[in-house]
């Protein structure tokens, strides 16, 4: 993990001063920013989430999917997690705290907008950081491989209809034209982009030139991910300065969730006898978010000033720390892991 990445917290922290800051000393530019629009979607921040998003899944090689098999009780596990317990778990919590414990110290017609930031941010898995969180846990390389790809399949078809149906459930407009051309966007245009570029530098430099092409390409996605923090909170400085308390709010049900569904996943793989080396990654990529993919979709479907907007971005800003944390518990607990009846029946197995 770089210096610039384990510092990631502190780097979007100063995006929040410096784009408050900026806004109110240049509304005008940022007012023109925010009106370059072509059918709902900004230009500029279009440009932004494709450099962002396209260096991420360069990293995914979809031949993975050929060994699935190897792996099938973690990859159920996951897909599990990911798909039928985290974005419900979200939305749940999202019900009690946004609506029901915090509604006296929010915005009142910003509540339903942050409810669906957090259902954004929960339904679609990470596909980037999850390869550094499974490295600090030494996890299975090629499990946390293929369980990518498998996810990144899944969510070119499955993450229109489950954020469709969660807003549909928290009594939310869904605009769907735009919701659908989100899904293009920053789904299916940047997975065939990026499958393109590999393919072609494989080809003509090896595995070689895929490691220049990823070392040069992951400071340019944080970097636009940071460009994009900027502009979004030049637009919400004015809420975050009259109650600076919504970030600290936002925080606690994206926080929970996090050490929810990483515990679930965690058991659940212990249960079924699943190796620790597979396990730990399980958890961490059945709790962490595809938060550059949230925040493009927030801003498309709800617009910069919105709370759904600010929501995705506390994931980001919470992110490091929380699955740091995560990695943490993992390791510290392999001995715990590993003594339960079924893994240890599964390490008998193996060695005969």
């Amino acid at each position: 993990m770089s210096g610039f990445e384990r510092y990631l917290t502190l780097w979007v922290a100063l995006c929040i001063i410096v784009g408050i800051a900026l806004g109110h000393v240049f509304p005008g530019f940022f007012q023109l920013v925010g009106a370059a629009e072509i059918a709902k979607v900004n230009l500029p921040v279009a440009i932004l989430i494709w450099l962002m998003i396209i260096p991420m899944l360069v990293k995914i090689d979809f031949a993975a999917l050929g060994r699935v098999k190897e792996h099938w009780r973690g990859i159920g596990v996951t897909l599990f997690i990911n798909w039928a317990v985290k974005p419900f778990s979200m939305a749940l919590l999202g019900w009690i705290f946004i609506s029901g414990v915090f509604r006296p110290y929010l915005p009142a017609d910003q509540i339903n907008s942050y409810i669906a930031g957090l259902i954004l941010l929960a339904a679609a898995p990470c596909t980037a950081m999850v390869f550094v969180w499974s490295n600090l846990c030494k996890g299975e390389p090629l499990f946390t491989l293929s369980q990518v790809a498998v996810n990144d399949l899944i969510m070119i078809i499955a993450f229109a209809p489950l954020v469709g149906l969660l807003l549909g459930l928290s009594a939310i407009t869904v605009p769907w034209a735009t919701l659908m051309l989100s899904v293009v966007l920053y789904i299916v245009v940047p997975v065939i982009v990026a499958q393109v570029l590999r393919k072609r530098v494989l080809a003509s430099s090896g595995e070689a030139g895929m490691a220049r092409l990823l070392a040069r390409l992951q400071p340019l996605s944080l970097l636009s991910l940071l460009a994009t923090l900027v502009l979004l909170f030049a637009f919400q400085g004015g809420q975050i300065l009259a109650q600076p308390m919504i970030i600290a709010l936002l925080a606690v049900p994206i926080t929970l969730q996090v050490y929810f569904n990483a515990g679930l996943a965690y058991l659940l793989n212990r249960w079924t006898g699943e190796a620790h080396c597979v396990a730990g990654p399980s958890a961490l990529i059945g709790a962490s978010n595809f938060f550059e993919l949230a925040v493009a979709a927030a801003i498309s479907l709800f617009g910069f000033q919105s709370g759904a907007a600010l929501a995705t971005v506390v994931g980001v800003l919470i992110e490091v720390p929380v699955m740091l944390s995560v990695v943490a518990i993992v390791n510290r607990s392999q001995g715990w892991y590993e003594a339960g009846g079924a893994v240890q029946r599964r390490l008998q197995e193996g060695a005969r």
